[in-house]
């Protein structure tokens, strides 16, 4: 009897692995460290786990996307995208809609996913200082990155719009919770552009990329600038005097979204269901500075007190932060980018 049961459950083992081994996704993201990262934390044990095949690119962000979608050529199952750009494609109906009975978010921040892309890492939009400048008690708020009598010299700030007006309308007296209500107009976002204005004459560079920003504070071109916490710590770990605050920080994250018409649509929602549960996103933080998008990821013991401290998406960084609207980035973001730019050309 012990024999026969011991059969039967050797052959379903083997049928679920059959089954499994048919299953495949194809899933593009950026290379790089970046993907290396996920795929050492999330889709090489999760291909292990489940027995699902996964293919893996680099692309070149949502414009494939597009591309792939409007010849009706599409070839990729998952996408790596920030959660701006998902949004807009979104907007576009360039995604399908994920399917959270089979996803489970429920230990997720409820910031940290949409209708069409769910959160796989989290990074912080931040204000950071030269610490030959003012030493480790920096600015702890917008106010004081305006503040140019408190802390003299050069800024440098976001050449685009993507993070730029919220710190603005805080710097100017704004609660963040009331931020997005007030830029919920071209009044507001005017009011916003104006913030920039008053301290352009300080802002010695408008940087177009993570890796300007971070050299930009590495080689002390200035003494203040926003941007990306993870590449503010690669700056800081070579040997740049950096440092940076998580209060009123931008909460922002990358996600995963299946493109419309995904030759594998089931089994891209079965992986993303695999890769958002917590024994995946705890490691994360072992290959790259951005925090899980799953809580209980903090929960498990693979994330150290030390280690959470400088992740964005600890509980009590999380708290001092504001978490970015996708709404109003897919609702306001071409006007406000247009406004901006006017600004910057003036």
């Amino acid at each position: 009897m012990r024999t026969k049961s011991i059969l039967t459950l050797t052959a379903a083992l083997m049928a679920t692995t059959a089954m499994a081994a048919d299953k495949s996704v194809t899933i593009a993201s950026w290379g790089g460290s970046y993907q290396e990262a996920q795929s050492k934390a999330l889709f090489e044990p999760a291909a292990a786990n489940t027995g699902i095949e996964v293919k893996q690119e680099t692309y070149g962000g949502m414009s494939d996307v597009r591309l792939q979608v409007q010849t009706g050529q599409v070839t990729l199952d998952i996408v790596a995208s920030g959660s701006g750009s998902a949004a807009r494609a979104a907007a576009e109906g360039l995604l399908e809609k994920l399917d959270y009975g089979v996803i489970d978010v429920s230990t997720f921040y409820p910031s940290l996913y949409s209708d069409y892309c769910v959160g796989g890492d989290v990074f912080s939009t931040v204000y950071a200082w030269n610490t030959n400048t003012y030493g480790e008690d920096g600015p702890q708020s917008w106010a004081d990155f305006w503040d140019v009598e408190k802390f003299p010299g050069s800024r440098a700030y976001r050449g685009s719009v993507a993070g730029a007006l919220e710190p603005a309308l805080m710097a100017d007296g704004v609660a963040p919770e009331d931020v997005y209500d007030v830029l919920d107009s071209e009044e507001g976002i005017e009011r916003a552009i104006d913030k920039i204005r008053e301290l352009k004459p300080n802002i010695s560079v408008f940087w177009s990329s993570g890796a300007q920003h971070a050299q930009l504070m590495k080689d002390g071109e200035v003494d203040m600038a926003t941007g990306w916490n993870g590449r503010f710590d690669n700056a800081r770990a070579d040997g740049g005097k950096v440092a940076y605050s998580f209060n009123q920080a931008l909460l922002d994250y990358d996600c995963f979204g299946i493109p419309k018409g995904a030759p594998n649509k089931d089994t891209a929602m079965e992986f993303l269901a695999e890769i958002s549960k917590a024994e995946y996103q705890d490691d994360l933080p072992k290959y790259i500075t951005y925090g899980p998008t799953n809580k209980a990821a903090y929960d498990t013991g693979e994330i150290t007190a030390e280690v959470a401290a400088g992740l964005p998406s600890s509980p009590d960084n999380a708290a001092m932060q504001l978490p970015i609207s996708l709404d109003w980035y897919a609702e306001w973001e071409t006007i406000a980018a247009e406004m901006y730019q006017e600004m910057l050309t003036e």
